[in-house]
C-alpha cells in the first residue's frame, strides 16, 4: 500500500494517509475466531463457555489495539507534518548587498561583515527569522529586488522620490550627506560643487550620487563617470579629479586605507538611507516587521552601538 509520485523526474513514494491505514487495520481478522467445521462445531458445543470468554476477550483486545493504533498514527502524522509547517512560517529574509562598500558591507578573511550585516542580523533576531545574504554587483541589486530574487537590500539605499514610487521603504536608519573626496593635496582647489566644473568625477554605478550630481546647476560642465568599483583608487592615482560618496563611508575609507585621499569641503546634500521592499502585500508586511524591529533596536541602544562600532559615530538619528 503505497503512493507513487515524481520529484525532479524520479519516482518517490508517499506514505499512506491516516484513513487508509485505519481501513487496513480494521480489516484485519480478530485474534480469536470461532471455528467453522462440523467437527469443530461439535467441540464448540462442548466448550461453549470457554469460547464465549475468549471471544469477549478478543473483542476487547482488538478494540484496545485499534484505539492505540489510532493514537500512534495521529501522533506520527503530527511529527511528520510539523517540520513542514514550521519551515513555511520561518522563511529566511533574503538580503542583497554588494559586499564591496566598506564599512557597511565588505568581505575580510572570507567573511561577509560590516554595519549592514550586523544590523540585519539584529533585525532578524528581533523578529525571529534567519537572514540569508546574497552578494552581487551594486548595479544589479534593484533588478534582483524587483524580480523577487531577494526580499530587500542592505547597501545604504537612499530614499528618492523615484524610488519611493517603485518600492515600500522602511523608516530611515542612517542619516548622512553626499561628500566630495579628492586626492590628498587637492582639497584646496576643490572645496564645493561649484569647483567641479571642468573636472572628472567618479560615482558608483546605480547609486543616487550620480543623480545628485546631474541635478547641480553646473552639471553640464562636469564629466561624470560611473564605476562598478575602485572609484577610490582611480581618484588617488589621478585618473579622476574626485569621487562622490556618502560622508560616513568616505571618512572611514580615508581612515582605514593607505590611499592618499582627503575630504573636500562639507557634505552638499542630506541623504536618508533605508531598506526598500517590493510594494506588495507581502513586501509591506515584511517592511512593517522590520520597522518594528528598528524601533526596538533604537530604544534598547543596539542600533547606536552598531553605528559606533563600524562608523565611530552615531549616524542613526537626524543631525
Amino acid at each position: 500500500m503505497h503512493h507513487e509520485a515524481f520529484y525532479h523526474g524520479k519516482p518517490t513514494y508517499e506514505a499512506p494517509s491516516f484513513n487508509e491505514l485505519m481501513r487496513f487495520v480494521e480489516g484485519l481478522p480478530s485474534v480469536f475466531e470461532a471455528p467453522s467445521s462440523t467437527v469443530e462445531a461439535q467441540n464448540q458445543v462442548q466448550h461453549e463457555n470457554s469460547w464465549s470468554i475468549l471471544a469477549e476477550y478478543s473483542a476487547k483486545v482488538r478494540a484496545m489495539t485499534l484505539s492505540m493504533l489510532r493514537s500512534a498514527l495521529f501522533a506520527a502524522m503530527i511529527l511528520v507534518t510539523a517540520p513542514t509547517i514550521a519551515q513555511e512560517s520561518e522563511q529566511p529574509i533574503r538580503v542583497g548587498m554588494s559586499g564591496g562598500y566598506f564599512p557597511f558591507t565588505f568581505v575580510r578573511n572570507d567573511e561577509l561583515q560590516g554595519f549592514e550585516v550586523d544590523l540585519m542580523n539584529a533585525i532578524g533576531a528581533e523578529i525571529g527569522r534567519n537572514v540569508e545574504f546574497e552578494t552581487m554587483s551594486f548595479s544589479g541589486l534593484i533588478g534582483a529586488l524587483q524580480a523577487g530574487r531577494i526580499d530587500t537590500i542592505g547597501n545604504q539605499i537612499t530614499i528618492t522620490p523615484e524610488r519611493e514610487e517603485a518600492f515600500a521603504f522602511s523608516e530611515p536608519y542612517v542619516y548622512d550627506g553626499a561628500q566630495i573626496v579628492v586626492k590628498a593635496g587637492n582639497e584646496d582647489t576643490i572645496k564645493d560643487t561649484r569647483d567641479l566644473s571642468g573636472k572628472t568625477v567618479a560615482v558608483n554605478l546605480g547609486s543616487n550620487f550620480e543623480q545628485l550630481l546631474r541635478e547641480l546647476p553646473n552639471a553640464d560642465d562636469i564629466d561624470i563617470r560611473t564605476y562598478e568599483s575602485n572609484i577610490e583608487q582611480d581618484t588617488a592615482l589621478g585618473r579622476t579629479d574626485a569621487f562622490v560618496m556618502d560622508r560616513v563611508s568616505s571618512a572611514q575609507v580615508i581612515a582605514e586605507s593607505p590611499l592618499p585621499l582627503a575630504l573636500a569641503g562639507q557634505p552638499f546634500s542630506e541623504i536618508r538611507n533605508a531598506y526598500p521592499f517590493r510594494d506588495t502585500e507581502e513586501g509591506r508586511e515584511l517592511r512593517d516587521e522590520v520597522n518594528g524591529a528598528l524601533d526596538r533596536l533604537r530604544e534598547n541602544g543596539t542600533l547606536s552601538k552598531i553605528s559606533e562600532k563600524w562608523l565611530s559615530s552615531d549616524v542613526t538619528t537626524p543631525q
